[in-house]
């Protein structure tokens, strides 16, 4: 059985961007509704004074994962302009392509990377009929 794979990133809101970031958001999260049929799950979550913003995302296995990650330095580069990087989360296995590049990248901007792999017990719903 595929086990499912949890990934949570943690990014700064760069000073007078919150506006600039809401429209980029708006318009990237109907691009991967639409390019990546396979991730069942995409929020993002703003704080309290929009001086950060995190990214949910989950996938039924490493392997859609993988697929959603395709483009993702294209995509980050554009948002890079209204954020910064302050850490990820994994949960799950990724596949180890992610995760080495993850590992690159965090120790690039110098943020924490917590990985937990190990797989205990739950579900993820993808039909809710």
């Amino acid at each position: 059985m595929s086990e499912p794979v949890v990934f949570i990133s943690h990014f700064a809101v760069k000073e007078g961007a919150l506006g600039e970031l809401e429209r980029m958001s708006a318009g990237a999260v109907e691009q991967i509704r639409e390019a990546k049929p396979r991730t069942v799950l995409f929020l993002s979550y703003l704080d309290e004074e929009g001086g950060r913003i995190s990214f949910l995302h989950a996938f039924p296995d490493a392997d859609a994962m993988d697929e959603h990650f395709a483009g993702a330095d294209e995509r980050a580069a554009a948002a890079y302009e209204f954020i910064e990087p302050r850490g990820w989360e994994f949960y799950g296995k990724p596949s180890e392509q992610v995760m080495e590049g993850m590992r690159a990248t965090a120790e690039r901007f110098g943020v924490p990377l917590v990985v937990e792999p190990e797989f205990n017990a739950g579900f993820l719903r993808l039909d809710s009929a």
